[in-house]
């Protein structure tokens, strides 16, 4: 399993509702367990994340332009599972800075 030039799209989260026309699109690259990508869509103008994989476990820490104006920052922990389609899914647990307010975030891989 390897992250690498794949792309991803947010299907559900419980920091705020996911716009079904315009969800939040991430793009991870990975080289040997190092993780890092960006992000655009929804409520965001644009992100970056860095961070590890190991396993099917990622770790990362984000930032991002907010479209409502100013700039969020945290760090996730997400679980890789593989569907019945083959595609991938991340399960993300992650908060932002300042706020230990836990949330929950899916994305499913697009389909190459």
């Amino acid at each position: 399993m390897n992250l690498n030039d794949r792309k991803f799209v947010m299907v559900s989260s419980t920091a705020s509702a996911v716009d079904p026309d315009s969800p939040t699109e991430f793009h991870y690259w990975e080289s040997d367990g190092l993780v890092w990508g960006s992000y655009t869509g929804d409520t965001v103008i644009q992100g970056r994340f860095v961070g590890t994989r190991e396993g099917e476990d990622v770790q990362i820490s984000y930032v991002h332009a907010l479209k409502a104006g100013g700039t969020a920052a945290g760090r996730s922990s997400s679980r890789l599972e593989t569907g019945e389609d083959g595609l991938l899914r991340l399960v993300e647990e992650f908060s932002f800075d300042g706020d230990d307010t836990p949330h929950v975030s899916v994305c499913r891989e697009l389909a190459r």
